[in-house]
Formats: structure tokens, sequence, C-alpha cells
């Protein structure tokens, strides 16, 4: 009888389903939280300003502001769910392509798994999940193995589970140039991309291949799940422990009020739901969701035009450029037809064919260029079921090396080849891909939200002229509707975490703010997929400083007060005392993930009776 890990018996989240009316109340508190928002803003600008300490007080209003204006752009990104609806699945070529003359023949799909310095026996167990994907029709898949690391060991895994081998002499490009490399050996007529670790379900095809039928479908992104993080202890059964019926009887009715409840569970916050179930599918109307890489499927045709359109324009460009510096050096006011076509002979063959942008964030560069090729209208959809399962980083380290390279590389594309200045893009996908950008500027104003309450707490100085019932009455509907609207509106994800999360990682974003603005190289590091052992304190030590700051001046500040000295108010007291220990609550989980180790119950095998492996 097999054996299994707690691990590999959970099972996806599943897809969030609001009603109508649902969605109508969210909408209804959205729009009243940002009116109470909009309010309590123009009062803090127009009567609030500690005029005796500007220096202090504009940089919150500022930072308030900037902070509100996120919140305007991830309403927007979360207003509707409405999506493309999937067809029927496709039975031929000539299904899924606006040709009458394209050929009756099966559907071509080439399955890539990338790899570069992976373990060989991670990426043998996605190939044989590879070969395990069915369909109703006759379907030609071929699955390749890409391996930038040049391994014999890799090659043997794939001749011996049936998979093609590609290498390269290079790793020009990284992941983004294997997959060129790829690209150009193979001729399927959709391509899969999967990671070293990706482990597809058999319905990956046919849950996805059905959008196609849409001729303008570039591609369909899958949401990714993470199979090996801590499945937590659900709160009705944490209590049962304790209080047995009643305490499980609790735990239910809470969680019936404010949504799932588990202890400790994924001590690095990598539950993706909050971020594929709402935030990139609720895209899909705009058609702006953008692609991330594994777990997504492209239509071959798409991303080859593009890259020709961007190859094209590329050459046109450096033509212009260096006909300038020829006609400086001959002083002629136009080049001769011959040396014009010198000239454009020599930059196209020295400009790359890029299928996928070379670059450390090529997903979601690819997915602007296609979404901004307004002539042909290309199309993507986030489709809303889990079907791959992948590892997350176990380690603070690992996650720090991921998080980084999508700050940083998110934020070059920002600097170098802002999308929002070009045409193409619709309004919507502007904003849309405007939230992406601005999420990770949140950094600035998150910094001065962490360290104000401690200037207060140690000096007494005030960022708002008083903090008098005006200020409470202005600022506690705001905070209440918003918080109901949020609960609501993401009702079924763990937005708790997610914001705390957001909070506490400042210092990482800083950094590749600081990074970027110096033009440096974001580079394409692999995400380890083993963890390493050890504590990692020296990666929160700022969020640790922090929150001894902050303690000790809840305990300078009340101190005293209480002992009749100094000139804190009751009022600042309250508001700072709330503010800071809510800072305190969302440093904390990132401090405790620098020193989290697996719990050993959770590799124990357990009996194979309970439930098999998710298919």
């Amino acid at each position: 009888m097999g054996m299994q890990t707690r691990f590999q018996r959970q099972v996806p989240w599943q897809i969030s389903r609001h009603s109508v009316v649902h969605l109508r109340v969210w909408q209804f508190l959205a729009t009243c939280s940002l009116v109470f928002g909009t309010w309590y803003l123009w009062w803090r600008w127009t009567q609030s300003l500690n005029t005796s300490a500007l220096w202090f007080s504009l940089p919150l209003v500022i930072a308030e502001t900037g902070a509100f204006i996120g919140l305007v752009l991830f309403t927007f990104n979360i207003w509707t769910d409405r999506s493309p609806v999937r067809g029927a699945l496709p039975r031929t070529l000539r299904d899924v392509c606006d040709d009458p003359d394209a050929p009756d023949r099966p559907i071509a799909v080439d399955v890539f798994f990338t790899t570069y310095n992976e373990d060989p026996e991670i990426v043998r167990k996605g190939l044989r999940d590879a070969r395990a994907m069915t369909y109703p029709y006759p379907l030609d898949v071929r699955v390749h193995v890409l391996d930038d690391g040049r391994r014999a060991a890799m090659q043997e895994v794939a001749e011996a589970e049936g998979a093609n081998y590609i290498t390269r002499g290079d790793n020009i490009g990284y992941k983004a140039g294997n997959l060129r490399n790829a690209m150009a050996q193979t001729s399927g007529d959709f391509v899969v991309i999967c990671d070293a670790d990706t482990r597809p379900f058999p319905n990956l095809i046919t849950e996805t291949l059905g959008y196609f039928r849409d001729p303008r479908m570039a591609w369909v992104q899958t949401p990714q799940w993470f199979w090996d993080i801590p499945p937590g202890v659900p709160l009705p059964a944490a209590l049962a422990r304790r209080f047995g019926r009643l305490g499980a009887a609790i735990g239910n009715r809470v969680e019936a009020l404010i949504g799932p409840v588990r202890f400790g569970e994924d001590p690095f916050g990598n539950d993706p739901q909050l971020f594929y179930d709402f935030i990139l599918r609720r895209r899909n109307w705009a058609n702006a969701a953008f692609c991330c890489g594994a777990g997504s499927i492209h239509r071959r045709e798409a991303v080859m035009e593009a890259a020709i359109r961007d190859w094209a324009r590329d050459v046109d460009e450096a033509v212009i450029y260096q006909g300038r510096k020829v006609r400086r050096l001959t002083k002629e006011a136009e080049l001769s037809a011959e040396l014009d076509s010198a000239n454009r002979m020599a930059t196209a063959q020295a400009t790359d064919f890029t299928p996928f942008k070379l670059h450390v964030s090529e997903d979601i560069y690819t997915s602007i260029r296609l979404h901004e090729d307004r002539e042909r209208g290309w199309k993507s959809v986030q489709h809303p079921v889990v079907v791959t399962r992948m590892m997350s980083p176990s380690d603070l380290l690992s996650w720090t090396i991921q998080r980084f390279k999508y700050a940083g590389g998110t934020l070059d594309i920002l600097r170098t080849d802002n999308p929002l200045l070009r045409p193409g893009l619709t309004l919507p996908q502007k904003m849309m891909y405007g939230m992406t950008f601005y999420s990770y500027l949140s950094a600035l104003w998150n910094v001065v939200f962490i360290v104000w309450p401690i200037i207060f707490l140690f000096t007494g100085l005030v960022p708002v002229a008083t903090y008098t019932m005006e200020f409470f009455l202005h600022i506690v509907p705001f905070l209440l509707l918003n918080e109901l609207a949020q609960l609501t509106g993401l009702w079924g994800a763990q937005t708790m975490a997610g914001r705390r999360w957001y909070m506490a990682m400042f210092p990482l974003n800083l950094q590749a703010l600081w990074a970027v603005a110096r033009g440096r190289r974001i580079s394409f590091p692999v995400t380890p997929k083993d963890r390493s052992e050890g504590r990692f304190l020296h990666l929160v030590k700022w969020q640790i400083l922090l929150v001894v700051l902050t303690l000790a001046g809840l305990v300078w500040a009340w101190g005293i007060h209480l002992a009749g000295a100094g000139n804190y108010s009751v009022g600042g007291l309250i508001a700072n005392t709330v503010w800071g220990a809510n800072n305190v609550l969302s440093l904390m989980p990132i401090i405790r993930a620098a020193v989290w180790k697996p719990d050993p119950e959770f590799d124990l095998p357990v009996m194979e009776g309970m439930r098999n492996e998710h298919q």
C-alpha cells in the first residue's frame, strides 16, 4: 500500500464564487469606502496639518495619499469578476484558428520544462505527469526538457521518460533565452510552459484549450498552487482539541463570520489564492491578465508574430539611430540607397529575434507586448481552476531571492520601457498594469507608516494638528468601511495575511527600488528548491529593530503619561498605540519565518487510504 505525507494529501483551493448580490454589496461598500477616504484626505490636507512641524506632518499625509491611490487602483482591479466564456474543446487545428484552409489534423502541443541546476529527479516527476495528461480527442503532445545546465544526468532522465532533450551552448537571456532556443527547435501549435518543479494535472490541456476557439486568444494562465506549504490546523479543529465539541462549534461560528482561519500554515505567505483568484482573474474583463510563466499555455502564432513585430520595430529604430551617426560622419543630408540598404541589412543581422523578451520578468514583459498590439487584438485569460502544483520557497532566503527578482524585474520595466506611456494598451489595461507597477512603490509610504508612530511615542510630536474627536470622526468611518469592503470583496481569501506581508516586505522593495534607480542590472537567480537550514535573522534585521523600537516606545510613552509628565494627549496615545500595535502584528510574520523550521509531523508518512494525491 502506498505511503503519503500530510503535504501530499493537500488539495488545491477552490475558486471563489460570489453571487450577483454579493458582488453588488461589495461594490457598494467599496464605493462608500472611497468616498469617505476622499473626505478624510481632503480634511487632512486642508485642516489637519501640524504647521509647527511640517517636516513631520507633510510626509505622513503624502504617504496616506499614496496609499489611497493604491486603494483606488486595487478597487478598480477587483471591481467585477466577468471573464471570457471557455468554448467547447477543439477537435482539430481548424477549430482553433480563423483560417478555413487550416489542415484538419490533431492539435500539436509542446510542453516545455525549463531547468538549470535543479535536481533531475524533481523534473522526472513533472515529465511523468505531463505524459499522463488526458484529452478526449487525438492530440499530439510533445514533452521537452530545456536544460540550460547542459547536464548528462538531466539528459538521461529526459530520454528515460520519453522527453526530447534541448540545450544550448550559452545561457544568454537565461530562462527567456532558453525558451527562445526551444521555440526555434519545435513546431507545436501551442506551448505549455512549466518550471522544473511544475507537476501538471491530467486535466491541464482539457481545462484550457477550449479558450483557443477564439482565434485572438494568445495565452491562458492557470493558477500556481504550492502543494508543499504547511497545511495548518483549521480553527474548529484547534479549538476542539482544547474544548471539545463546544470549541468546534465556536470555531465554526467564527469561520462563518470572518472566513477560514488556520493555525501554523504557510509561514512565508506563499498562498497564491489572493493573487490568482482575485487580483489576476478579475482583470479578465479588461483583457489585462498577464502571464506568470509556469502553468501557462500559449498560441505559438501569437508569440512568434509579436516577436516579429518587436524585431522589425527594433530594427527600424536602430537603422534610424545608425543612419544619424553615419550622416554626422559623412556630412550628407541623406544616405545613398546602397548605404541605407547596407545599414539596414547589417542592423537586421545584429538585432536579436526574441519570442520571449530577454528580461528577468520575461512573462509580464511579453504579455505587455501582446496586449499592446491593437491590430491583432490579442487576448488573454486567467483560468480559475488549479491544474498544476509547484514547490514553494521553503526558507526565508529562497523567498527573498524570489521576491527581489519579482520586484526588481517589474520596476525595471517601468523605468526602461514604461508601457503606460506608449500607445497600444487600452485605458483599463494601463490601469491594471499600472496597479502592478504601483504596488511595488508601496515601500515608500509603508516605511513612513511604520516609523512615524515610533517618533511620536518617544517625542510626543504629533503629525496632525491635534488628536481630537474631529480626527477620529474622519478616520474611523473610512477605516471601518474599508475593512468591511475588503472582507466582503475578497471573501474566501486570506486578506489579513496578505496585507501583513505586503507591509513587512518594505525593506526588500526599497532595496529593489534603489537598485533599479541606480540602473543596476537585475539578475536571473533560480529560486532554490531545497530548504536551506539555519536561521535568517540577518534578513529581517530592520523588521526586528522596528518591532523593538515600537514596543519600547509604547512602554515609554504610557509610562511618561501615567507619571503625569510629558505632553502626550490621550487621543494621541490611543491612536498611536493602535497604529503601533498593528505595525508590530504586521512585522512579526516575516520575523517568525526567519526562524521557522518544518514540523517533523508533516514529514511522517501516513497510509494512503484517506485521500489519494490530487489529480
